[in-house]
């Protein structure tokens, strides 16, 4: 397994991530068995980043992963966990809440459904409008200083609430949406993150399925699917992103690799600070993200992906109006 840091204030981590969300409904139905399998498939593989939030199935992930670690020493995995956003019973969206207090709160709750004594990296999901950062940030502090979190990790921030972060403590990495069809960061926030040394976990890099190569046009999805109000998943927006995709299966074809390898082994390549967060939920697709380090992209192929999926030429927003109205980042 390969390795990278965190930017100059993060751990050492496996140069791919597991990111568990999936598991826990977020795309529709999952299976306990296999998702459990998947995670010690990646754990034994030397994935040893599992990404989590508490509000993922409402406390269910935490808990799943937690019935996966049992028996693994404590110092063979990095815990990445998102805090913060609020959910009704039946699954709607009510906000944020980074208050100091709900941070610490969360995190006993989570130390708990994960069965650990300490987080490596806690986050906020994203930014309370009604809490200044550094007040979010001070409650992490005290938790670093009390042994429960080791760093300090961000999710979907702007480039000033970055650096007003970076003020209190240092920040290891930032969490957020990045990939072949969402290049957004690449300007004012990688290079805030690259200059104050802040590492970036990248998810969605297959863009929740959509460029994986795997994702046709009448795939059936449940009513718990995001994807079913993902606007890049919606009539002509669809059609539009799946010919990209096309695109890509002729250069992952001639280069004999899946469609799903080329899109990461894009994100590997962008920069040794940017670790890509895969989202599988099978071993199987689990075991074909890991072909990717084996991918290596010359500037030639680098060149002929630009030209097939230049920035700006997915259909659609990531996110429904109310999502990307929770989105610092996009501010």
């Amino acid at each position: 397994m390969k390795y990278r840091t965190l930017g100059q204030h993060g751990p050492k981590v496996s140069a791919l991530g597991l990111g568990c969300m999936g598991m826990s409904g977020m795309y529709g139905a999952a299976d306990r068995s296999e998702s459990i399998a998947t995670i010690h498939a990646a754990l034994d593989a030397g994935v040893d980043l599992l990404d989590t939030g508490d509000f993922y199935g409402m406390g269910h992930n935490e808990m799943l992963i937690g019935d996966a670690l049992v028996g693994r020493p404590r110092d063979s995995y990095r815990l990445s966990v998102k805090f913060g956003a609020q959910r009704g019973p039946a699954g709607d969206w009510l906000g944020y809440d980074a208050r100091p207090a709900a941070v610490k709160t969360a995190l006993a709750y989570t130390l708990q459904r994960l069965r650990t004594e300490y987080i490596d990296i806690y986050r906020p999901a994203r930014l309370d409008p009604n809490v200044p950062i550094e007040e979010t940030v001070g409650a992490i502090a005290d938790l670093v200083k009390a042994g429960y979190v080791r760093h300090l990790g961000l999710s979907e921030m702007g480039a000033d609430t970055i650096r007003r972060s970076h003020t209190v403590m240092p920040v290891s990495d930032l969490q957020i949406e990045y990939s072949l069809i969402s290049r957004g960061i690449e300007t004012a926030i990688l290079t805030t993150c690259r200059a104050l040394g802040i590492g970036v976990t990248a998810y969605g890099v297959l863009s929740r399925g959509l460029i994986s190569g795997h994702w046709s046009r009448d795939q059936a999805t449940d009513a718990r699917d995001f994807r079913q109000h993902s606007p890049r998943f919606q009539g002509n927006n669809l059609t539009h992103n799946l010919g990209l995709v096309e695109l890509l299966r002729e250069l992952a074809e001639a280069r004999g690799v899946s469609v799903a390898q080329l899109a990461i082994a894009w994100v590997l390549a962008r920069g040794d600070d940017i670790v890509p967060l895969v989202g599988a939920r099978t071993r199987a697709r689990l075991q074909e993200a890991l072909g990717a380090l084996d991918v290596t992209l010359g500037v030639d192929d680098l060149a002929a992906i630009e030209r097939a999926v230049p920035p700006d030429a997915a259909a659609g927003e990531r996110y429904n109006k109310q999502g990307m109205a929770s989105l610092d980042s996009e501010r």
